[in-house]
């Protein structure tokens, strides 16, 4: 879909009679890791749930590795913008990790648009002394995983499956069978790989936002991992401790993942916030 001047590949599921689910990604994730059958959960809802590949991920507009034609705000406003385009007045916004991010400048900068927040593995951002750094198992992990040749698709399945395990649950198994098996159908949709894993990171990005969230009036579910080592519980206590009213949700021995052994929990969440609001 055309959507404020770039390409955006969306996906829906539901009826769009019903209130609708915009699911906002990460840094660098196209919309698959929204995955089908979480989808097709929150639309036997029922909801019209909405999926879509931010720029430089899955089959939206791509730009050349290290040249990000778009900032942050950017990619806020084609949130909002795509909303328009598929005619939904307001949606009740999921977003995970940088989505999350995109999730509070929305309900900030477009209120209008957002029926409800749910927050998932994000932060308010800082850096602040309560907000503590990424693990040191994970950042030695990260950095001990070599960059691929890009062209070399199966060297880049494995690069990502070693990403997610680094800033998955230390203490429950990790799924690599499933996590290859996701990262190879990304690989295989995006347009340019190596773009989608380095641009959003050099992208400029928005100006600092936690001191504006005590404005937000919105219902609001923050939904955090015990174990998450990329952004430590501490990231959503204080998240939920400054946006009025909401409610924190924990994933005992979650990560940074939305692992689908929580869904039969996080599902009947992000419903019942969207039914109360």
């Amino acid at each position: 879909m055309q959507v404020n001047g770039v390409d955006l590949c969306v996906e829906t599921f539901g009826s769009p009679t019903d209130q609708a689910i915009l699911l906002v990604m990460g840094a660098g994730a196209s919309m698959d890791w929204w995955q089908d059958d979480f989808c097709a959960r929150l639309a036997a809802g029922p909801r019209y749930v909405i999926r879509y590949d931010h720029r430089d991920t899955g089959g939206s507009t791509s730009y050349p590795p290290g040249e990000p034609g778009y900032t942050g705000d950017d990619l806020v406003a084609d949130a909002a913008a795509l909303l328009g385009v598929l005619g939904v007045r307001r949606a009740h916004v999921v977003g995970q990790s940088m989505g999350g991010a995109l999730a509070q400048l929305l309900a900030l900068d477009h209120p209008e648009c957002v029926a409800s927040l749910t927050l998932v593995a994000t932060s308010p951002a800082g850096p602040d002394p309560d907000l503590p750094p990424m693990s040191d198992e994970a950042r030695a992990d990260l950095a001990a995983i070599a960059e691929p040749d890009w062209s070399d698709r199966a060297a880049v399945i494995e690069y990502l499956t070693e990403q997610w395990r680094a800033t998955s649950s230390r203490s429950r198994p990790f799924d690599a069978e499933g996590t290859r098996a996701l990262c190879a159908r990304v690989v295989d949709r995006t347009t340019n790989i190596e773009s989608s894993m380095k641009n959003s990171y050099a992208a400029e990005g928005s100006d600092r936002w936690r001191e504006r969230l005590g404005g937000l009036d919105v219902p609001t579910l923050v939904v955090h991992g015990t174990e998450d080592p990329l952004f430590p519980l501490g990231h959503g206590v204080a998240l939920a401790r400054e946006i009025p009213g909401a409610e924190l949700l924990t994933l005992e021995g979650g990560g940074h993942e939305l692992a689908r052994r929580d869904w039969d929990v996080v599902v009947p969440a992000i419903l019942r916030i969207s039914r109360e609001s």
